[in-house]
């Protein structure tokens, strides 16, 4: 489909879905985001729900200033995923012990390593700007100084929640890799540390909403968030390769005689902000839950823990800021999946996925999320195939 337009105070906002199935209180975020006097253009992915200080699939492009609480706690949240040489033919029968071995390498949930991992053991991996990186964190916001050992120890790690670890097939029967994490706890800190500041602003007082607070150009504060927002983004974008690093040497192991080898990995953020450019203005393009989907560009775009999920290829359509959506989008919280299913139901709709099946996930169940065909079909103008994955194994925190 292509967009449908309504009114906005400031702009229009452009929806790549029907308004009518987006829930009122999605739709009075999206109206008071076009309200804002900064704004320049806002656009709304079909995986479109609502969200803590902004929707989710939502694209806010704003001159001269930047909303942390849009950005989200999990700064440079994302996906990565690679095609390896390995097809279907070469699987075992049973899963179980694969999964395990995964689980063993990467901690999950709250978990971390027991000592920092170094990505120059890492075959391969570049690690160009590693030392620099941690260098810059002396620069970050005090508040969060004494967080530094932790980070350390989490780099390489999933999470919770939504985010995961697969193994899948493709169409044809190869075998891809594909994970889900972002900035860990030190994000989370370091963005609600920024929305606080943001929200005892003067400018700020007399918005319709506080969680809309921004910072503007030109001021210490907004030079803060910029700083702590980009050095966490790149802590998302190093969590993730180390992952699959960690993930690839498990990999590796276990599938010795076949010898793998592996694509050019694909990574995409889709909780950040970043510098564009549109009808010769220069823009802060925040995308909360959704990928950057310029022309010629890959993304990836997950259903959920028993679907399928795809790989892309960007169109570069300026009308949705060359965005697309993160992946299906919830159609329920998680209370409501919790209230709603139960285990047994859970078992049913990830029948063939090697994956936990207890209550500890029940809110990521399937049925909790939008039809993923469905909302790539809306999004034919921003987005082509490239690929189609089914997960054979899941991991979740």
């Amino acid at each position: 489909m292509s967009y449908v337009e309504m009114p906005g105070a400031k702009v229009p906002i452009r929806m790549w879905t029907d308004p009518a199935t987006v829930e009122d209180v999605a739709l009075r975020q999206l109206q008071n985001v076009a309200t804002l006097p900064w704004i320049k253009g806002l656009a709304v992915m079909p995986d479109v729900h609502y969200g803590k200080g902004a929707t989710v699939g939502s694209v806010i492009a704003m001159q001269g200033a930047v909303c942390p609480a849009a950005v989200g706690v999990d700064i440079g949240c994302g996906m990565s995923a690679v095609r390896t040489s390995l097809t279907a033919n070469d699987l075992p029968g049973d899963l179980s012990r694969l999964r395990s071995k995964i689980e063993e390498a990467i901690p999950v949930g709250r978990g971390m390593h027991e000592s920092p991992v170094e990505p120059g053991r890492f075959h391969g991996m570049a690690t160009a700007g590693w030392d620099d990186f941690w260098g810059r964190f002396d620069g970050v916001a005090e508040a969060v100084k004494f967080r530094q050992g932790r980070a350390i120890k989490q780099m390489g790690t999933l999470g919770g929640g939504n985010h995961l670890i697969e193994t899948c097939l493709d169409e044809s029967g190869s075998v891809w890799l594909m994970l889900h994490s972002g900035s860990r706890n030190i994000g989370k800190e370091l963005a609600e540390y920024h929305i606080g500041v943001a929200q005892g602003l003067p400018h700020n007082q007399g918005l319709v909403d506080r969680d809309l607070a921004v910072f503007v150009s030109d001021t210490p504060q907004m030079a803060a968030y910029r700083n702590d927002l980009y050095w966490a983004q790149e802590y998302a974008k190093y969590n993730r390769a180390i992952m699959m690093a960690l993930l690839k040497d498990v990999i590796r192991k276990e599938f010795k005689k076949a010898k793998p080898t592996f694509d050019q990995e694909i990574s995409c953020h889709h909780n950040y902000v970043s510098e564009e450019r549109y009808e010769g203005m220069d823009l802060l393009v925040t995308r909360k839950g959704a990928i950057r989907a310029g022309s010629g560009e890959y993304g990836i775009i997950p259903g959920s823990m028993g679907t399928s999920s795809y790989i892309v290829k960007g169109r570069g359509n300026e009308k949705a800021f060359n965005s697309a959506s993160h992946g299906a989008g919830r159609r329920m919280s998680r209370n409501a999946a919790k209230r709603r299913f139960t285990v047994r139901d859970l078992e049913e709709q990830t029948r063939g996925v090697e994956c936990r099946k207890d209550s500890g996930v029940l809110d990521e169940i399937p049925a909790a999320y939008k039809n993923i065909d469905q909302v790539m079909e809306q999004q034919r103008d921003l987005v082509e195939v490239v690929a189609k994955l089914k997960q054979f194994i899941c991991v979740k925190g």
